[in-house]
């Protein structure tokens, strides 16, 4: 009989399964039965399934199996699975394999990701595998503990890559990826072990497609030799193991770093020549440069030997004769100041007097006195109203009074 086993229902305790078997119509189930596969078949049967199609027995898989059918009056309709052929389900999955490709391919996607510009030094490397994997610890061994002390940055993003769960955790951390983008160059998804089981999720058209739209390189080191999967086909670089793959990232490193290192050869031996060449006519400026200073100090030297004698003797002449009119000078200054002082004496004691007599004590004591609104002088009578009080201040003390009225004075119009 043909199916689709919806369900292994496997019981680790017990090793016996209870598939649930469906048949589809156009992805809608139209027929549903339980049925046995005890402990002894499923591990025949397990055991083909990995020899020759290189996964387990599973979830959503068609397979063509042999059974007894038998009735029991209590229990009712019983399907013991019997055998299963491998053949058939391997059909099937090359089918889902190329179909993959066919759908990728009408697309216009299946080389996109492999299109893509890659990072002249792949330095930033986000890793999509088990920490615990033999084969990512392989590929940390060669890219961390490289010779040529080449420095690489990256940063696990841990998923299942095997099985039907691989396909959810993949894409899931692709998108988590997609997030910090900026912070990477290329994404390696690297699978542990070298055994060619468990491949068949990687040939599914979801998790292919997101690879082959990843917007920076995917490289892959899935750990196999045979059988090419889809998601490998549209990677940008796929390597049969995470060691491969750590050298496959060196060869980038050794491809810049050569041409690199003889430039930098070439470099050093261009500047010794140069520097020697310079060197050399360097000497030769410096011979000719004392040659030609020691012949222009000689002639300076007696240049400036006349000169000094010359200034020196100007000097003292200009010196006698500045002396002579700074004496006539100083004579003439202390002469104006005298005077200057003499006449400023005078003017200063007549000031004095005239201040002293200008005093209000002093016109108090003559017999006249002010009066005071407000502690300001009274000038005129305006500023006087009949009531304000006023201090009329005396040589010796003071008077307060009152304003009866206010006469205006024709004497002062």
């Amino acid at each position: 009989m043909k199916a689709e086993m919806n369900k292994l229902n496997y019981y680790k305790q017990s090793g016996h399964c209870y598939p649930e078997l469906v048949e589809k119509q156009d992805g809608v189930i139209v027929a549903q039965v339980k049925s046995n596969l005890w402990k002894d078949d499923y591990t025949h049967i397990n055991n083909e399934f990995l020899r020759v199609l290189k996964e387990p027995l599973k979830d959503g898989i068609k397979i063509l199996f042999m059974a007894n059918i038998s009735f029991h009056p209590m229990h009712g309709l019983s399907l013991r699975i019997i055998d299963i052929d491998p053949g058939y389900t391997l059909g099937d999955l090359e089918k889902e394999k190329q179909a993959t490709i066919q759908k990728l391919q009408e697309e216009g996607i299946f080389n996109k990701n492999r299109s893509l510009p890659f990072p002249l030094l792949p330095q930033r490397i986000a890793v999509i595998s088990v920490e615990t994997s033999k084969g990512y610890i392989d590929f940390l061994k060669v890219i961390d503990n490289n010779e040529w002390n080449y420095t690489f940055f990256h940063l696990l993003f841990p998923s299942l890559l095997q099985g039907e769960n691989a396909i959810g955790g993949i894409i899931r951390q692709l998108e988590r990826i997609k997030t910090v983008l900026e912070h990477f160059d290329v994404v390696a998804i690297i699978r542990g072990g070298g055994a060619d089981i468990g491949l068949s999720s990687y040939n599914n058209y979801t998790l292919a497609r997101a690879i082959a739209l990843f917007p920076i390189p995917v490289i892959t080191g899935i750990g196999h030799a045979t059988n090419e999967t889809v998601s490998e086909m549209v990677s940008f670089e796929n390597a049969i193991t995470p060691t491969k793959l750590g050298e496959f990232l060196m060869q980038k490193f050794h491809n810049f770093s050569v041409p690199v290192r003889q430039a930098q050869e070439k470099i050093i031996d261009k500047s010794r020549r140069l520097i020697s060449e310079e060197g050399t006519r360097f000497q030769g400026t410096v011979r000719m440069f004392r040659s030609a200073t020691e012949h222009i100090l000689i002639k300076n030297k007696s240049m400036l030997r006349a000169l000094s004698q010359s200034l020196i003797q100007q000097s003292q002449f200009r010196f006698r004769n500045e002396r002579q009119y700074f004496i006539f000078i100083r004579d003439g200054m202390k002469r104006n100041a005298l005077n200057l002082w003499n006449n400023s004496s005078g003017m200063l004691s007549n000031f004095e007097r005239n201040i002293r007599n200008m005093d209000p004590k002093n016109v108090l004591k003559r017999g006249y006195s002010i009066t005071l609104l407000n502690g300001k002088a009274v000038r005129i009578f305006d500023e006087v109203k009949e009531g304000d009080q006023l201090e009329t201040s005396l040589f010796k003390g003071s008077i307060l009074s009152i304003a009866m009225a206010a006469n205006k004075s024709s004497d002062h119009e």
